[in-house]
């Protein structure tokens, strides 16, 4: 995956490998003669033999493409625990009810009523039956078969729920 999809960077920006520039560093932009303006890292080596009237004043703001995500109606409707579990699935990946219910100290049916209910509302998938590797820290290097537990992931909207979720937290 390169930068750009990684960063999601506006077209008209590139970032440069030689100092590979991160959210939060510092920036400059360098107008080269192609259709780019490629980002290096304030101070990059490699730019102390430019022509300075090509280089551009830059801030992350000006090069990240802001999340257009806007609530809806389904979003209002999602209580705090529907949050906390989808945004476990986001940071842990798939899983089933009962281990993400021992997770966040719910009740057992509950967990799985909610998860029932963000799959019919495409905040989460079911994951076919599968092969898996045990928790890093659980099983080292041993593979399961589970055919009992019924695993869900996150949806690219359920995704996006967590993210705009997490943005307007203040806690």
């Amino acid at each position: 995956m390169s930068s750009k999809d990684e960063l999601n960077i506006r077209e008209e920006y590139l970032i440069v490998n030689c100092c590979n520039p991160r959210p939060g560093d510092p920036i400059v932009g360098y107008h080269s003669h192609g259709e780019h303006i490629k980002i290096h890292k304030a101070g990059c080596p490699n730019l102390k033999n430019v022509d300075p009237q090509r280089l551009i004043e830059l801030s992350w703001e000006d090069v990240l493409v802001k999340n257009e995500f806007t609530p809806d109606d389904l979003y209002d409707s999602l209580e705090k625990n529907d949050f906390r579990i989808l945004k476990l699935h986001h940071d842990f990946g798939l899983d089933y009810s009962l281990k993400v219910a021992r997770m966040l100290h719910l009740d057992k049916q509950e967990v799985f009523d909610r998860h029932k209910r963000l799959l019919q509302q495409g905040l989460l998938r079911r994951v076919p039956k599968l092969m898996i590797r045990y928790r890093k820290g659980v099983v080292d290097n041993k593979w399961i078969k589970h055919r009992n537990h019924t695993y869900y992931e996150l949806t690219e909207l359920g995704t996006e729920y967590v993210e705009y979720y997490e943005s307007q937290s203040v806690d």
